[in-house]
């Protein structure tokens, strides 16, 4: 409790220097600083600030002071206790909790200024002050100059809390002694505002949390793209190209992520109560985080389990479900120490439609890869705990990737130090190393909110260095990005196969990676394969797989018709082709001798058949070089079909290729006075299983009887002569 003994009685005369120096205050906007106070609008159309309700100063002065700054104890002016101020079950409210949040860094972001303004108005050290309520001095102290020293606005409904009501009377009655030490704290430091006087980097952020774009997914289990453009249009909004500057109700499609819309920032009031997002059928999120699921999704199978590490916000987890909604993956999540939050989580889960996700409580550090329930997993998504420097509202990073609230204090002074950059870069390589040793997947997805090398490129580049490259599995390497590149910054930002996008007034700064390897040999599995396992789980209902085509049907009928045989029947097969070269041998022979006397053609000669195609050639100045040949070679084939070989060649054979007309089957029918007999005399078994091929027959290749040897006159041949097509049958 305050003393009232203590406090200092001024009178109702003031210096008119000190109340001139009330109209030159330029305090920081409410869209520069991020918060959200309770505002009413003023004549003028312009926000008048009123203040926030009790809790929120309870709640944001308890946040403050686990990240305030403390002074070495030489210059220690103000005393912070230990002691937590006792909170209402308001605190568990959301929208009071980003309050309490926004308003707890805008004091962290101002702390000098403030401690400065309390003790050159003298309220330190002259009022007794107990410690544990100078964090609730402070975060008032900020609301209260924001709100121009003007009083605050109290609703009837809400219920009081002592402490906020005594620190801001005691504000109240030091309001004029505070106002002349804030001018005078702007004019020290030559600025138009206390804003002015944060570092460059802290201003340029808040400047663009002020307009970067609203994000927001579909979430297609519950609703379909074009009905939630149907939707939007229906409430006035309009789709666009580019939301860039524009002030009208209108939204654009995401050029990255097929399922992302963009709003201008000014409608997120106005969105939050549209049924859309009442229903979860849209749900906000920073694009980085869309990218990152997108990113996984392009490198999954139809089966394929992912493993999810340091996800952060529970819609990023909600969003990989939905674009595996159609797939037979499962999503196991790592890190939730907590069980009692299992029943909001499913919960959540069961108003957005998401089933296919597990969730496991031990740690990503304490998962071992040969775990029965990560045999399946063939990609990790990796988001790793980081200093998030490339994100324009730290409040909304904190509260939605649930980080550290020590990270607000790296992000009110532009950066964290190097020794919490090294703590953060040796963290994130322990993480990736070892989502490196799970031998059965074959991806890893690393993305950060962070614009530093050292937590970027240097991490992935010294874990592919020093990966294990004694185990049995293909080694990681880096691969291109596999999301689109819009533009040829974005071309030239991954030309070293990292995918980057800088802060800008558009989007927060990203930074992912995509570390490969070849999949497992004996883990390929075939279309066929997949689509069985598919329509065995039932994900393809009233969906017909397509017919085999006649193709496909032939050579499964050709395949079917040659079936595999014995050893003995092999054998047994070998010796009738052996005998049947003989017999074509000796023809072949007697055949040549004939030819030379230019007499009539021996009749009811069987082996004459087989050598009579070679007798085109016998005009060659060689040595007749048709019979080795013959005996030594494949089995005949049409040209433009593929060879069956039934026979493997002895080692000590050398196989001599000839031109396919030169062994043509079947073979040129001459001028026999019986074609019958010519039929009956084939040893039909043993020329089945020497010449069996493809049951086509080209048309150059059919019996004709206009084929006389070169140089020789044509011969008449019988009108009556049958063309069968295959005459060997």
């Amino acid at each position: 409790m305050l003393d009232p003994a203590s406090k200092v009685e001024f009178s109702e005369e003031e210096t008119t220097e000190e109340i001139s120096q009330l109209s030159y205050l330029q305090l920081s906007s409410l869209a520069l600083s991020g918060d959200t106070a309770y505002s009413e609008k003023t004549s003028t159309g312009l926000p008048e600030k009123t203040g926030y309700p009790d809790s929120v100063y309870i709640m944001a002065a308890n946040i403050f002071q686990g990240i305030r700054f403390e002074n070495s104890p030489e210059k220690v002016l103000i005393k912070y206790g230990n002691e937590p101020l006792p909170s209402s079950t308001e605190s568990e409210d959301e929208s009071f909790q980003r309050l309490a949040y926004e308003l707890a860094f805008s004091a962290l972001k101002f702390q000098d200024i403030l401690e400065t303004m309390l003790i050159d108005s003298y309220i330190f050290p002259s009022t007794i002050i107990p410690d544990h309520l100078n964090s609730l001095i402070i975060v008032m102290l900020y609301d209260f100059q924001d709100r121009k020293f003007q009083a605050r606005l109290i609703s009837d409904n809400e219920e009081s809390v002592a402490e906020v009501l005594e620190v801001e009377n005691l504000l109240n009655s030091f309001k004029t002694k505070l106002a002349a030490a804030l001018a005078r704290c702007r004019i020290k430091h030559d600025a138009l505002s206390i804003y002015h006087i944060l570092p460059e980097r802290v201003r340029n952020q808040e400047l663009r949390a002020s307009t970067l774009p609203l994000y927001a997914w579909i979430n297609t289990c519950k609703i379909s793209p074009e009905e939630v453009y149907h939707s939007l249009k229906k409430k006035g909004y309009n789709k666009v190209k580019s939301v860039l500057h524009v002030h009208n109700k209108v939204f654009a499609v995401d050029q990255h992520c097929y399922d992302v819309l963009i709003f201008p920032s000014h409608l997120k009031s106005d969105l939050l109560n549209i049924d859309l997002f009442k229903d979860y059928k849209l749900v906000f999120q920073d694009k980085s985080r869309s990218l990152a699921v997108h990113s996984v999704k392009a490198l999954l199978n139809m089966d394929d389990d992912i493993l999810m590490v340091n996800t952060g916000s529970w819609y990023t987890v909600a969003h990989m479900s939905v674009l595996t909604n159609n797939n037979a993956s499962k999503i196991f999540v790592c890190g939730v120490q907590s069980q009692a939050k299992d029943p909001d989580l499913k919960n959540l889960f069961t108003k957005m439609g998401c089933k296919n996700i597990e969730i496991l409580h031990e740690t990503f550090i304490n998962l071992e890869s040969k775990d029965h329930r990560l045999q399946k997993v063939k990609v990790i998504l990796l988001l790793p705990r980081c200093s998030g420097l490339g994100v324009s509202n730290p409040v909304e990073f904190i509260l939605n990737e649930h980080e550290d609230t020590g990270l607000l204090k790296d992000f009110s002074q532009g950066g964290p130090s190097e020794d919490k950059l090294h703590v953060l870069a040796q963290q994130q390589y322990e993480q990736l190393t070892h989502a490196m040793k799970f031998t059965r997947a074959q991806a890893v997805v690393y993305c950060t909110y962070s614009v530093y090398p050292e937590e970027n490129e240097a991490v992935v580049k010294k874990a592919l260095e020093f990966q294990d490259h004694g185990t049995k599995v293909q080694s990681y390497r880096l691969s291109p990005p596999v999301l689109p590149l819009c533009s040829l910054k974005e071309i030239h930002l991954s030309t070293d196969k990292f995918f980057r996008m800088e802060p800008s007034e558009i989007t927060n700064g990203c930074f992912l990676s995509v570390l490969t390897r070849e999949r497992d040999p004996s883990e390929t599995v075939s279309v066929k394969d997949v689509l069985a396992r598919a329509a065995a789980k039932g994900l393809l209902d009233g969906i017909e797989l397509g017919k085999p085509s006649k193709l496909e049907k032939k050579k499964k009928k050709s395949k079917m018709s040659l079936p595999k045989s014995s050893t003995s029947d092999s054998r047994g097969i070998q010796m009738k082709i052996a005998e049947f070269l003989s017999q074509e041998t000796n023809a072949s022979a007697h055949l040549s001798g004939t030819l030379t006397t230019k007499t009539s053609l021996p009749q009811k000669n069987t082996n004459q058949v087989g050598s009579s195609s070679q007798v085109r050639k016998s005009n060659k100045p060689t040595t007749n070089p048709l019979v080795p040949t013959f005996m030594k070679n494949t089995p005949p084939s049409r040209p433009y079909e593929r060879t069956t070989n039934f026979v493997r060649p002895r080692p000590e054979d050398r196989m001599i290729a000839l031109k396919p007309i030169e062994i043509v089957l079947p073979p040129v029918m001459l001028p026999f006075s019986s074609p019958q007999g010519i039929g009956s005399q084939i040893p039909t078994q043993q020329f089945y299983c020497r010449c069996a091929g493809p049951k086509t027959v080209m048309p150059g290749y059919l019996p004709t009887p206009s084929i006389p040897s070169r140089g020789k006159k044509q011969e008449n041949l019988p009108s009556s002569l049958p063309r069968h097509p295959r005459p060997w049958l």
